[in-house]
């Protein structure tokens, strides 16, 4: 289409309606037959809008974001480079013979992933955390209703990850939930009382969302294993114990994998993600189709799999997520259990010094994540966790993860990974100190901030339920 500059509203613009163009292939029910009103805006006006909007929001390569549970670590650039090589841009249809550098890629990805968590096979489809719950779950259900048994129950710790309650009832079982002991970790006792011949499975993540490493993993998973039932891993915090142990020796029969949190991919606003999902033996006949397998050198989709759940993905869901992580993993080697050990002692020494500004629910050592509380500045000062986090924005810092785990009232969920510096550390510590003091000493300033972002405080709830989209040309 050739298109051509106008003069209108003072501005130089682009007229997308140029009536010296043919347009009689688009239907006319699909053409306007009245102005928009839009003005006419410059290229370079264009891009300073789009520009001011991306200064707006806050990432990873602005500021702290220790978001508790999403592992919002430091993704190197170069794995976005080599994701976007030319090789990697082929159509899926394309035949194996056609196709070997990327299903060679998804063999040694599978490979490594296999060697990192212990288990026996996987599968790469799944696109997302939830979704490889999802397939878990769906795995256990054909297993048990293969074997004959039509168990129905699963059992979710309350300091589970939060989407594992609606993975496994999107799969067919009831829910089951047992509380926590007072150490934040899986109560043997209540387990037992709720665990019977009906039971499918267990799903935990560990360590769990209060960041704590279930330290009887072992006892629970020979009482489930005795009872014919299986333990499912959520991988949400698999950065935490890389290269010290695995899921595999933990007893654990099913295990998905955030490569967009572990495995160092951007995440959030809805993906890209993987959520790879890897199985012990048995259950390997139980996978999506097709799977990467070689033979005499040469790399194929193998749909043969005797009692497959299905297509659970289109081909190999998001397959730049998978380049993203083969390309971690090469970088890393080794070095990837230092990845675990840098993200572990960050948690604690963040811990130690916070433990004394706000309540800790759980003074145990955690792992790579850990949950303080509010409640001492609510109940002296009026001012919530949600306060809280609103005053972090005026510091540089992401806040964390608020009100989750449920189990805790005015929690916050803090992860620092193994990104940041010691300095980078004590800036956030000093930004909590700053504003606890606050609480203390100013509350009404606590309880208005933000004051320095480009949105103020605004009524969320409001605004979630009536959001206003409409563009209204100013009078």
């Amino acid at each position: 289409m050739n298109l051509i500059f106008e003069k209108s509203t003072g501005s130089d613009g682009i007229n997308l309606t140029d009536k010296t163009d043919n347009i009689d292939f688009i239907p006319s029910e699909f053409l306007r037959n009245k102005t928009v009103g839009l003005p006419q805006l410059s290229e370079l006006e264009v891009m300073r809008h789009y520009k001011e909007l991306s200064d707006m929001n806050f990432c990873i390569e602005k500021g702290f974001y220790p978001l508790g549970s999403c592992t919002m670590k430091y993704n190197p650039k170069v794995n976005e480079l080599l994701s976007s090589l030319e090789g990697f841009n082929i159509h899926p249809d394309v035949k194996d013979e056609d196709a070997q550098g990327c299903l060679e890629l998804m063999y040694n990805l599978g490979n490594a992933l296999l060697e990192i968590t212990g288990m026996d096979a996987l599968t790469l489809q799944p696109s997302a955390g939830a979704h490889g719950e999802m397939t878990g779950m769906m795995i256990i259900r054909k297993y048990f209703d293969t074997i004959g048994q039509a168990r129905k129950k699963v059992i979710i710790p309350d300091s589970a990850h939060g989407t594992n309650p609606a993975s496994a009832k999107m799969a067919g079982f009831d829910i089951l939930e047992i509380k926590s002991n007072s150490k934040g970790q899986v109560d043997i006792d209540a387990l037992k009382h709720v665990l019977d011949e009906d039971v499918a499975a267990i799903m935990m993540t560990n360590p769990n969302t209060l960041g704590i490493f279930e330290e009887n993993v072992s006892e629970i998973s020979k009482l489930m294993h005795d009872n014919g039932s299986l333990l499912y891993y959520d991988g949400a915090n698999f950065n935490a114990i890389m290269g010290y142990t695995n899921p595999k020796l933990m007893g654990f029969d099913v295990v998905h994998l955030n490569l967009h949190k572990t495995f160092s991919t951007p995440h959030g606003g809805g993906g890209p993600g993987a959520g790879v999902v890897a199985v012990c033996e048995k259950l390997k006949d139980y996978l999506p189709v097709p799977i990467v397998d070689c033979a005499d050198g040469k790399y194929y989709r193998n749909y043969n799999v005797s009692n497959t759940i299905g297509n659970v993905k289109d081909y190999f869901g998001n397959f730049s997520v998978l380049v993203k992580a083969y390309a971690y993993i090469l970088m890393m080697g080794k070095n990837l259990k230092c990845v675990s050990e840098n993200a572990v002692l960050n948690a604690n020494y963040l811990k130690e010094n916070l433990k004394k500004y706000y309540n800790l629910p759980y003074d145990e050592p955690c792992m790579h994540e850990f949950v303080i509380t509010g409640e001492t500045q609510k109940e002296q000062n009026g001012v919530s966790t949600l306060h809280i986090a609103k005053a972090l924005m005026d510091e540089n810092a992401h806040p964390p993860t608020v009100y989750f785990p449920l189990i805790v009232h005015e929690a916050m969920m803090i992860e620092p990974t193994e990104s940041e510096n010691k300095q980078r550390l004590d800036d956030f510590i000093n930004s909590m100190v700053k504003i606890a003091q606050e609480c203390k000493n100013n509350p009404q300033g606590v309880l208005d901030a933000p004051h320095s972002t480009p949105v103020k405080k605004i009524d969320e709830v409001l605004a979630a339920r009536h959001p206003d989209l409409n563009y209204k040309i100013c009078e």
